[in-house]
């Protein structure tokens, strides 16, 4: 099962549901994940918990002033059967300019902003609106 898909699905179906939080299974790929959504402003913060033992991630949805979620779409584009890579000179812009894609690059996880910026390339994980 594809554990980054499974969490972003969840942000975004909670977001569009209205709920406050969403809990997910803790992994460092996930925090860094999460992290980077923070910093950009679709998500509001993340915090790592233990649940029954467990480490989690307790996320908090973002919402804008009319109460309409900030995420309001996610799609996947590197897959486990299909993996997609994007060299400096082939990432392109999120929707339109409108929306990011986020990269798992040698320098971390990075949104195609900052990856153009550090000139470096990476798998292409989702694009996110």
């Amino acid at each position: 099962m594809d554990q980054i898909a499974n969490m972003v699905n969840m942000i975004k179906n909670a977001s569009l549901q209205g709920h406050e939080t969403v809990i997910v299974s803790f992994s460092k790929i996930k925090s860094a994940i999460a992290d980077c959504l923070v910093k950009e402003g679709y998500l509001k913060s993340v915090n790592k918990k233990t649940r029954k033992g467990f480490p989690v991630l307790e996320i908090e949805l973002s919402y804008k002033n009319d109460g309409r979620a900030v995420v309001s779409g996610i799609n996947r584009i590197s897959k486990s059967s299909k993996r997609v890579y994007q060299g400096v000179k082939d990432i392109k812009k999120g929707i339109s300019n409108y929306g990011m894609v986020v990269l798992s690059t040698p320098k971390g996880i990075l949104t195609d902003k900052q990856a153009s910026k550090e000139m470096v390339g990476g798998e292409a994980l989702f694009k996110i609106w």
